[in-house]
């Protein structure tokens, strides 16, 4: 058995390490075993580099440690529940540091009713994670909107938008060519064309 520990923080500026070491000691009451997978990467993709690389990586009975179940999931109901499928095709035992029902192993009558539990505990904390995440966002929507800010967008890059004309009007490349040459992806060479 291998504790598989997981830390997340949806972006680059957020510590994905802020919990490591806490975790890495309460790994000890179950394996001196353990592996670290650390990402920044949203909770909202189920797709993630480092969650993968653990699905992928471990075995029957191996432990997945998470904090908390928002740091595993901010996912839609649908993708949790793949997620959930996955962890439970590995064999995989979840422990969530901050749910003490998570923590211990029970077996016969008891062990099957808190597994019960557990599981919808879980799927409650998971669903709340997401909905505080789409709760955030609203009222950063909301906020932008009432103080007037209006995003202005990416501003074109002029001197490249010349290239590509230029290049465009020589009927001589293709825009897959044009798009390597400039430096750009091909719809820009498109949407430039297009527009002159």
């Amino acid at each position: 058995m291998t504790v598989r520990i997981y830390v997340r923080a949806s972006t680059k500026d957020q510590d994905a390490k802020r919990a490591l070491s806490d975790l890495i000691g309460f790994s000890k009451g179950y394996d001196d075993s353990y592996i670290e997978y650390i990402e920044n990467y949203s909770g909202t993709k189920l797709d993630r580099p480092a969650l993968t690389k653990l699905l992928n990586e471990a075995n029957q009975d191996d432990i997945l440690l998470v904090e908390s179940v928002d740091r595993l999931s901010r996912l839609s109901q649908d993708d949790f529940a793949i997620l959930k499928q996955r962890i439970k095709d590995k064999g995989l035992r979840l422990i969530v540091a901050d749910l003490p029902t998570t923590h211990t192993i029970n077996t016969g009558m008891s062990g099957e009713i808190l597994a019960v539990i557990n599981n919808m505990l879980i799927d409650l904390l998971a669903t709340m994670a997401k909905l505080d995440n789409d709760k955030r966002r609203e009222r950063i929507k909301q906020g932008l909107a009432n103080s007037g800010y209006k995003p202005s967008g990416k501003k074109p890059n002029t001197t490249k938008h010349n290239r590509i004309r230029e290049l465009g009007s020589q009927n001589n490349m293709t825009k897959e060519e044009i798009a390597k040459a400039v430096g750009v992806g091909v719809a820009t060479v498109y949407r430039v064309l297009k527009d002159t």
